[in-house]
């Protein structure tokens, strides 16, 4: 029954009856935690999760490979990589166990761990599949790691791996946001079969880049080409009119997702905010919040903000910051941008207001984090520390 509810996303359903389990003094095994613990994941459900893990200690069950799988990739998917990782070192491993914490730690402020572990994978002679090149490939884009990145690119090749779709889209993701864009469109135009995300990441790309007008062109080829063009692509296309301050052009592909029948999210929102903002069009950017038939979030709030940073609005960004500090109170960053508002204006005492306001409510900004690449090493460091380096170098394997 606990396989069935979590196979058929009933997570709830599934964790509930493995609470009655252990009240009614049933035992539980090792079929059972590889199934409850996935739905734990699926919902972030930490302390259930952690609840779990006891249960599977005192049962003698976490030495098992699945199980102690399942933990590694529950905690991983909860954000608690270091319990992830503490996870993973103390138990048997295999490929699944590496490409966990590669795809765990690739998007965050250790993704150099990604790299480190992708290697360690090798020298330990387990196979890497489609999860750890993608998984790496993320990694390399967030440390803008070029240089390996591009030596694994190499032995995709190398291995015959390079046309499949999902480590291709990582490859237009990584070339894209190490700048290069002209690398991402070369093998762009050798994947076989092109699906949404390898044209939404190219359109992302350029309009980001500032290449507007192929971004566009790209969306328009997307729709020729018959390829299913979802809310993602939309927002990729409305990004790069917004980076273009191409108003109209943008307003018309707002209407479009519309006429086909694409309910705008958030995310659509907060993009005709900044196109309107960016253009400098801040009172019909008030007013499209105003008539949101949602209640705008933090990102629309968040672009309206940042519009008025750029045009020393101070009346709009205090009523934008008042929004983002009831929905967001810990996040340092609006503070700072507010601050700055005033600061820019010569308006000091708001300015220092603004400040002891973030440091009474504990909002910290969190210390900025550098990788810095030397010959063949990738070397992280934070502020205030030392450098420390990863020691990563690749070689085939």
């Amino acid at each position: 029954m606990v396989a069935n509810f979590a196979q058929n996303r009933l997570e709830l359903a599934a964790i509930e009856l493995v609470r009655q389990m252990q009240a009614d003094g049933e035992i539980l095994n090792m079929v059972t935690f590889t199934n409850v613990l996935p739905a734990c994941a699926r919902m972030g459900l930490f302390r259930a999760g952690k609840e779990i893990h006891a249960r599977a200690i005192r049962m003698g069950c976490f030495v098992d490979l699945f199980v102690s799988n399942a933990l590694t990739d529950m905690y991983a998917k909860c954000g608690c990589l270091n319990l992830a990782q503490s996870t993973f070192s103390i138990s048997l491993r295999d490929e699944v166990s590496y490409n966990i914490l590669i795809v765990g730690y690739s998007n965050t402020t250790k993704c150099a761990e990604s790299l480190s572990l992708f290697i360690e994978m090798g020298s330990m002679g387990l196979t890497r599949d489609v999860i750890s090149y993608t998984g790496v490939f993320s990694a390399c884009a967030n440390l803008g790691a070029f240089k390996q990145g591009k030596e694994i690119h190499g032995l995709v090749v190398r291995k015959h791996l390079h046309m499949h779709t999902f480590i291709a889209n990582s490859l237009l993701d990584f070339y894209t946001k190490c700048g290069r864009i002209d690398l991402a469109h070369k093998v762009f135009d050798e994947i076989p079969k092109k699906d949404t995300a390898s044209w939404n990441t190219m359109i992302l790309g350029y309009g980001m880049l500032g290449d507007l007008n192929i971004a566009i062109r790209l969306f328009e080829a997307m729709k020729e080409d018959g390829v299913e063009y979802d809310s993602v692509s939309y927002i990729a296309v409305l990004s790069a009119c917004s980076h273009g301050r191409l108003v109209e052009k943008g307003k018309e592909y707002f209407k479009e997702m519309q006429a086909r029948n694409i309910k705008p999210t958030k995310m659509h929102y907060a993009c005709v905010v900044d196109l309107l903002g960016r253009a400098g069009l801040m009172e019909e950017a008030v007013e499209f919040i105003k008539g949101l038939p949602i209640k705008p979030d933090a990102n629309i709030w968040g672009a309206l903000l940042g519009a008025c940073r750029i045009y020393g609005n101070i009346k709009l960004a205090s009523w934008a910051a008042e929004h983002l500090f009831k929905l967001k109170p810990q996040h340092s960053g609006y503070y700072t941008i507010l601050s700055n508002v005033y600061a820019e204006a010569g308006k000091w005492d708001e300015a220092n207001r603004v400040r002891e306001l973030m440091k009474s409510r504990g909002a910290k900004k969190n210390p900025g984090c550098s990788w810095v690449q030397i010959n063949d090493q990738v070397h992280t460091f934070v502020a205030g520390e030392e450098i420390v380096s990863s020691g990563l170098w690749l070689a085939e394997s």
